[in-house]
């Protein structure tokens, strides 16, 4: 592929106001008018290419053709070639060819005699090519009762090659117990083998529950042993049996704290439609103790489930208490308010007062972007509203979007009014969509719609007065500095690192910059700062999925199952949205990074920021 230069808006590799300079790219050759050949005749004018003197035992290419052809004569030499070579295959090219050739050859003609030779090999190599082509030839020859002989080996290589292979051929009978030795194996390659087999066999759960629950028992993991156990348990986590383990875990103390946290996390990744009672009725004690490091976790628990106020009220309330302790940290506090269901029903003045300070500009982006969450599911009296109102004059473009949702109830003239000059005063007002603010405004009285008149012109600028003011900007910045760049890259005023990573640091909400200033010029990367929906990078379109409820979320899909679809709707925000509830997806026009961060920055900061984009290579240079 040719690096064309462009982002994309809609797949369509250009952008809407800088064109790049390469406008596509040729990744295939083919006559104009050739037919497709069938395999057969591939393999009928290989052969003619091909002598068919040629020794098998001493050219590959007649190996390849024997192969390719399935000539079934040739099994045995092929057998004993594999036999021969592998012992040779780490120092010489032409032995590892000839073993490779010779297993994809046995697995291509089903021979199942081979099956011991090519357990034996796979204990002789490290070459992971010719590891996957015996492993693939034993799945080939689907011959469960002679591969299960090499779940007996000694060597680690063999075992693992055996347990792929059965887990991936027809007709297998690989049980748990088959399984259950390797998921605590030293060697780490065949640990890992064991637990990916494990993870697509959710309906083991009940005849692994003993074995994790001896697993978790244990002290002192590793953070990899940690982690792969948390997988286990999240993916086997369907299985009524193992969710009954993680409940009962949760209550015994002498899980804690190791195992606790574990299962927590598991619980957390499960992704469950329907949260196990077992587990509201065991998370609740652990919310309510003074430990702040299981607090915090589990609070985050209770955050990714689905909770009701019919089936969770004891940890609805505990979640409450956290809340309104200002003896906890803020996010611990914001994260207990975002995990309540269906938002709050009234919002006390000392929580309204805790909320607005954390949207101030110096707070970082995820309590921010929180705080805005929560006041936007709230239900606020008029009041509280006309108090928001000064806020929104200070808020940051990431936030101003989701707050304007907490006025879609609002009707009163002394509110609109409020509003409408809030917003003409407010930094963060090129970042809102018009088709956001107008039927907002149209709930008001006459007198606000007409105040609110002046405030939609001002938003509804055309593409051209947007090339113009990206060519000013292009013409007036002063000389950028990357370290200052970096550093407003990385700050919560901006909170680009929230969304975006550089190398292995930052969020995954939008695309990769970890090299972006090798294929983007300087006006690219201005214009995806200044406007954020004038083009999108392919795979981080976004969508709108609209609801049978008539909800519309707009959101990067991060997720498109059969059952669900997941949606990243802002640095730490998700909306989860079950397959059966929806009934329409687009594409949508409006990125969710939001537009306006050139009116929350210097001219200056916004040289140092571009300079910084354009100076981020990756590689020796």
């Amino acid at each position: 592929m040719v690096d064309t230069g462009g982002w994309y808006k809609l797949c369509c590799p250009s952008s809407q106001l800088a064109k790049p300079d390469l406008l596509g790219a040729i990744y295939r050759v083919r006559k104009h008018g050739a037919q497709k050949l069938p395999d057969s005749a591939k393999r009928s004018a290989y052969a003619r290419v091909i002598k068919p003197s040629l020794d098998l035992t001493k050219a590959w290419v007649a190996l390849k053709q024997a192969a390719m052809q399935r000539d079934s004569k040739a099994a045995s030499v092929m057998r004993e070639l594999l036999q021969e070579k592998i012992a040779a295959a780490a120092t010489s090219n032409e032995s590892a060819r000839m073993a490779r050739i010779a297993a994809e050859g046995l697995g291509r003609l089903g021979y199942r005699p081979a099956v011991p030779v090519l357990l034996h090999a796979t204990g002789l190599t490290e070459d992971a090519i010719i590891e996957h082509s015996l492993t693939f030839a034993l799945i080939e020859i689907a011959d469960p009762a002679l591969t299960r002989a090499g779940l007996k080996e000694e060597n680690a290589r063999t075992k693992r090659a055996a347990l792929i292979a059965l887990d991936q051929m027809d007709g297998s009978d690989l049980k748990p117990s088959d399984v259950i030795p390797s998921l605590n194996a030293s060697d780490e390659h065949l640990r890992s083998a064991a637990n990916w087999v494990v993870g697509h066999h959710p309906d083991w759960g009940g005849e692994l529950a003993g074995f994790f629950r001896e697993r978790l028992a244990a002290k002192n993991f590793k953070n990899s042993d940690r982690a792969e156990l948390e997988k286990q348990l999240a993916q086997l986590a369907q299985d009524r049996e193992i969710q009954e383990l993680l409940g009962s875990v949760l209550r015994d103390p002498g899980f804690a704290d190791e195992g606790w946290l574990i299962v927590l996390h598991a619980m957390a990744r499960a992704g469950l439609k329907k949260t196990p009672s077992t587990w509201i009725t065991a998370l609740w004690p652990v919310v309510d103790t003074d430990n702040a490091v299981l607090v915090k976790e589990a609070v985050l628990t209770a955050r990714a489930l689905t909770l009701s106020k019919t089936n969770a009220m004891e940890l609805i309330g505990t979640l409450s208490r956290v809340a309104h302790n200002a003896g906890w940290p803020p996010d611990v506090r914001l994260d207990a308010l975002t995990a309540l269901p269906a938002g709050l029903s009234s919002v006390e003045p000392d929580i309204f007062d805790f909320l607005r300070a954390n949207l101030d500009a110096k707070k970082p982006p995820m309590l921010r972007a929180a705080a805005a969450e929560i006041i936007y599911r709230a239900k606020l009296n008029e009041e509280q509203l006309i108090e928001l109102t000064d806020t929104l004059k200070i808020a940051g473009p990431l936030e101003l979007s989701t707050l304007l949702g907490a006025f879609a109830h609002a009707t009163s003239e002394a509110v609109g009014l409020r509003l409408v000059a809030a917003l003409n005063e407010s930094k963060g007002l090129a970042g809102l969509r018009v088709d956001l603010l107008k039927p907002l405004l149209e709930k008001f009285p006459a007198t606000v719609q007409e105040q609110g008149q002046a405030l939609l012109a001002k938003l509804n600028v055309d593409l051209e007065k947007q090339k113009a003011h990206l060519e000013e900007l292009l013409a007036s910045l002063p000389k950028g500095d990357i370290r200052r760049g970096q550093a407003i890259f990385n700050s919560p005023k901006t909170a680009c690192a929230s969304c975006h990573k550089i190398g292995y640091v930052g969020g995954l909400v939008g695309p990769d910059l970890t090299s972006i200033g090798q294929a983007r010029t300087e006006r690219d990367l201005l214009e995806s700062v200044v406007y954020p929906s004038a083009s999108f990078v392919r795979s981080y379109e976004p969508m709108v999925v609209a609801t049978k409820s008539g909800d519309e979320y707009s959101g990067v899909i991060k997720k498109d199952a059969p059952d669900e679809i997941v949606l990243a709707t802002g640095p730490n925000t998700e909306m989860r949205i079950a397959r059966s509830d929806v009934t329409e997806m687009r594409p949508g026009t409006v990125s969710i990074m939001p537009q306006g961060l050139d009116e929350q920055i210097s001219r200056q900061e916004l040289a140092d920021l571009v300079a910084f984009l354009k100076g981020t290579k990756w590689g020796a240079q």
